[in-house]
């Protein structure tokens, strides 16, 4: 099983990589100048590379970590199991993120999305807050 939970691990960080890093995509787009194409163009490009390239580490990262809830036998019952409830719903959050920043991307694909680059800027701040409770309720277990 250290292995599994390795693999989740480098998998859950490389995940969480595109989900920093794609909302910043966002920020610069939204920050174009008007008549800027090939800026605009170039951004993009980056984005939609990155979104293909995130999506299946997030799966894989998703699947690991079942694999490792399911192989350690920890239950969404008894005492001591209320950080895998906060846990779970933590990764649902991530998991709705990661559909909205697709949404977002189509949105800058057909010139509709009129967010502000300081709302992009708030919007990139929520995975980095989902890591850290994450890895406080794993190591810490809190409740």
């Amino acid at each position: 099983m250290l292995w599994i939970k390795a693999l989740h691990i480098v998998f859950m960080a490389s995940w969480f990589a595109g989900l920093f890093y794609l909302p910043r995509i966002f920020v610069n787009l939204a920050m174009v100048p008007p008549g800027s194409l090939a800026e605009r163009q170039r951004l993009l490009l980056m984005a939609r590379k990155l979104y293909r390239f995130m999506t299946p580490l997030g799966a894989i990262a998703l699947a690991l970590g079942l694999w490792l809830w399911l192989g350690y036998g920890i239950g969404l019952t008894g005492p001591g199991n209320g950080w895998m409830h906060a846990k779970l719903l933590i990764v649902l959050l991530l998991i709705a993120y990661h559909a909205w920043c697709r949404q977002l991307l189509a949105r800058f694909e057909q010139d509709q999305e009129r967010h502000s680059h300081v709302w992009f800027r708030w919007f990139n701040e929520a995975p980095v807050l989902m890591l850290l409770a994450t890895v406080i309720l794993v190591v810490v277990k809190p409740f």
